[in-house]
């Protein structure tokens, strides 16, 4: 039988649940409002299911040493599928996850708790402000925004701004990595990218290949960074999948991040 577990959010208005995953041995899906919002594979973490998630993986394998521990910040938690798999896969990292929702995060860590808990710290309320107050002067190696889809998204969280306050949060090779849902004629993606270029000297954008085609909605991982580009990070990054994808940056980026 199919493991479930549910929680009404009064915050929300809607149901949260946990359902096992009937193909997929120890992994979970959270689903808010009949929606699905999030996979993890709580007993083996560094398995991935979704694409953008596994991009955004893709992107923490290759920053700094392998297997060095990392001080990243999660503005979104989800089911914490990406702070379980650096937890795995870099042990002894610091993470931080901020989100609005108080009891849909109550709830994930109850029905599915961290490995260690001790090495995550969890911060209730809107990104901006936990940036500006909570977290005024931390630093980090890694900041991932997973918060919005499309147009719908808060204003406060998609201007140059805010990406230059993250950026103001991240350590001299820090990397900024978001999560941009979209659908044709990728507007929301267009005015993202060019927020990014105004703050950071590369940015870069991974995604399956009809995604760029701007036919079909989906999901790209932005990644902003004062770094300079290693072209042989991005051929990594390519030859890592999920396939048939593509990572895309400066002139190969006109149309996306065009004024």
């Amino acid at each position: 039988m199919v493991k479930r577990a549910s929680r009404w959010l009064s915050n929300l208005g809607a149901h949260a649940t946990l359902e096992e995953d009937a193909f997929v041995p120890g992994a979970w899906v959270l689903q808010l409002g009949g929606a699905e919002q999030s996979h993890v594979n709580v007993d083996h973490p560094e398995e991935i299911f979704y694409e953008y998630l596994r991009r955004l993986a893709n992107h923490v394998d290759e920053h700094g040493e392998a297997g060095k521990p990392l001080h990243v910040l999660h503005l979104g938690a989800g089911a914490l599928t990406l702070a379980r798999y650096i937890q795995r896969k870099r042990p002894g990292s610091v993470q931080v996850a901020v989100d609005l929702e108080r009891e849909l995060l109550d709830f994930v860590f109850d029905a599915l708790p961290m490995e260690n808990p001790r090495n995550l710290r969890t911060i209730i309320g809107d990104a901006r402000r936990v940036l500006t107050h909570e977290l005024a002067g931390e630093k980090f190696d890694i900041i991932v925004l997973d918060i919005f889809s499309g147009a719908g998204a808060p204003e406060h969280l998609t201007v140059p701004a805010f990406y230059a306050e993250m950026n103001s949060h991240l350590r001299p090779e820090g990397l900024v990595l978001v999560n941009v849902g979209d659908d044709p004629p990728f507007t929301f993606a267009d005015s993202q990218i060019k927020a990014m270029s105004e703050i950071f000297a590369t940015v870069m954008a991974s995604a399956p290949t009809e995604i760029f085609s701007r036919k079909f909605p989906g999901n790209m991982v932005v990644a902003g960074t004062q770094s300079r580009l290693d072209l042989a990070m991005v051929d990594r990054l390519r030859a890592s999948g999920p396939h048939p994808g593509s990572v895309l940056f400066g002139s190969d980026l006109d149309g996306f991040g065009k004024p």
